[in-house]
């Protein structure tokens, strides 16, 4: 390796290290903030924690790489150009495209471990992240009991709480509400005071009440009126009640219950689901269509191919044996009425066939889309390269100041064009190819063309050249408008 090729090598792979951790903790500061409302007050745990935040930081890697190979790119050639290494390189007959040729090999390289990445460790990745993050959203918040309002999250239970001392434990007027009969407010314990702790390390709750009162009432099942109940009144100076917890602790779910989703699949399992979709469908309508004779009562004639490719004519219940004047005008009716229902039935069956069919379509749409973008993904970052390596030597601006600039505009319009395809791929009004190759398109576009100012030299952002442009825009408008002497016109 050449000298100058460990130069531009040394300062891309710097910030390339240093924008993929910062990118990947973004974007895992915005999870944190998407989720933050499902994590309060559940008591997960750090290790819970701990493998969110790994999975999920896995899950941001295939879309911070094109942005960190941007920035890097542009903060590399941007650097060169600020110090003159770049111009020094140049004024030695050596062009740009032989600086950039080590960096492209190393984009190209970083592309290929991206489809890998996406193909591989992404679907893992999705799965147990995904998976827990439920876990943690269905697990309930941990016992919490306010004053003055009804806490219902014990099961079947409805406890109340006048007063609650700083000592998270004593009580004052405490209510409590059975329903675990579902029999309405028939046990119902009212107490003065009372202690509240756990046992059993928290796998109970205890409520130690004193001087209190338990009312009761029991339907009479002895052959009475059904409305005939026994009350019955305990009054008590202390007694115990104690409830499990069990139903507050995080159960993790079957991971096999995900797998179904598309995040979930690598390139061979979505090609197999695409293709199964596919088949799914065309079979569906070759039942419809050899299901269409039992809707009609009257048909024209049918005409269908055999194996040697011969038209062959069926015998049938042709429309002009029965088109035949009716003398009573009850049997046109008739006729009329069971025509129009035979019709109504007819399109509400297509109708439901119809929205069975896009169901199945969209779902193919989604599958192929999460497909393509393993490559698109990959192809992205090779793209990303060719910009941010052009601008940089064109600019010349090195840090974090133009570049963040123009990597954010850069990777917004990526992420809209991307939303945009994605969304009218699934939706069949483009093809999925169109879809989601347009975003890497576009901006190929934007590349070669700041490629190609590059390898020119082309003052693309120095002010003084559009200064100049203005000037001659300006001379020219005076010029137009300017008004003529009239001496001279005489």
């Amino acid at each position: 390796m050449k000298k100058i090729d460990f130069l531009v090598i040394k300062s891309f792979i710097g910030p390339f290290i240093l924008t993929t951790c910062v990118v990947v903790f973004i974007f895992l500061m915005r999870f944190l903030m998407l989720y933050f409302n499902d994590f309060v007050g559940k008591d997960l745990g750090y290790d819970v924690f701990a493998k969110l935040f790994v999975y999920f930081s896995l899950i941001t890697v295939p879309i911070s790489l094109p942005l960190a190979t941007l920035l890097a790119s542009l903060m590399c050639f941007g650097n060169l150009g600020e110090h003159s290494e770049l111009t020094a390189i140049k004024a030695s007959g050596i062009p740009i495209s032989r600086v950039l040729l080590p960096t492209l090999i190393f984009a190209f390289g970083v592309s290929i471990f991206s489809f890998w990445f996406n193909n591989k460790v992404s679907p893992w990745a999705n799965l147990k992240g995904y998976s827990l993050l439920y876990d943690v959203k269905t697990t309930k918040v941990t016992l919490n009991i306010k004053e003055g309002i009804f806490y219902g999250e014990l099961p079947g239970y409805k406890i109340k709480v006048q007063q609650k001392y700083p000592d998270g434990k004593t009580l004052k007027g405490v209510t409590i509400y059975n329903h675990t009969t579902n029999e309405g407010n028939i046990n119902v314990t009212i107490a003065d005071s009372g202690k509240m702790y756990t046992m059993l390390d928290n796998s109970y709750l205890v409520f130690e009440l004193f001087n209190g009162v338990n009312y009761m009432d029991y339907k009479n099942t002895s052959g009475g009126s059904y409305n005939d109940t026994q009350f019955v009144k305990n009054s008590f100076k202390q007694n115990r009640l104690v409830f499990p917890l069990e139903s507050f602790g995080m159960k993790r779910t079957d991971e096999s219950q995900f797998k179904y989703h598309e995040y979930m699949k690598d390139v061979p399992a979505l090609s197999r689901q695409v293709d199964s979709i596919h088949r799914e469908i065309a079979q569906a309508k070759k039942v419809q269509i050899g299901s269409m004779d039992q809707f009609y009562t009257h048909h024209l004639k049918k005409i269908i191919k055999d194996t040697a490719s011969k038209i062959v004519i069926l015998p049938g219940k042709w429309v002009d044996e029965r088109m035949k004047p009716l003398h009573e005008e009850s049997k046109t009716m008739e006729s009329f009425e069971t025509a129009f229902m035979q019709a109504k039935s007819i399109q509400d069956h297509y109708k439901t066939n119809l929205e069975i069919e896009k169901g199945k379509i969209k779902d193919a749409n989604k599958s192929e889309v999460e497909l393509w973008h393993k490559f698109t993904m990959a192809f992205a970052c090779f793209v990303m390269f060719l910009i941010g390596s052009s601008l940089g030597s064109i600019i010349k601006k090195g840090g974090f100041g133009m570049p963040v600039l123009l990597s954010i505009t850069f990777f917004i319009l990526m992420y809209v064009l991307m939303q945009l395809g994605d969304k009218y791929a699934k939706e069949s009004i483009w093809y999925v190819l169109v879809g989601v190759w347009m975003p890497d398109a576009v901006l190929l576009g934007f590349g070669i063309y700041f490629l190609y100012k590059a390898t020119n030299d082309a003052r693309l952002f120095d002010s003084d050249i559009y200064d100049v442009y203005f000037d001659k825009l300006k001379t020219f408008i005076k010029s137009k408008f300017k008004k003529k002497d009239p001496l001279q016109t005489a």
